[in-house]
């Protein structure tokens, strides 16, 4: 997955996604460059046991 569609997903501006990396808030990011990648699976966990989704 892209941040785009983290933040997307999580109803969130793309910079709070580029925060909470920094933070190491977010499991499964790959830096590919100057590129994030999510996984999607280690994503969609994170929110189910934490319940971290915004709005």
């Amino acid at each position: 997955m892209t941040a785009d569609e983290v933040a997307s997903l999580l109803r969130v501006n793309r910079k709070t996604i580029y925060e909470a990396v920094q933070r190491d808030e977010i499991p499964g990011v790959v830096r590919i460059g100057r590129v994030l990648r999510f996984h999607r699976e280690a994503v969609l966990t994170w929110i189910r046991t934490s319940g971290q989704v915004g709005g």
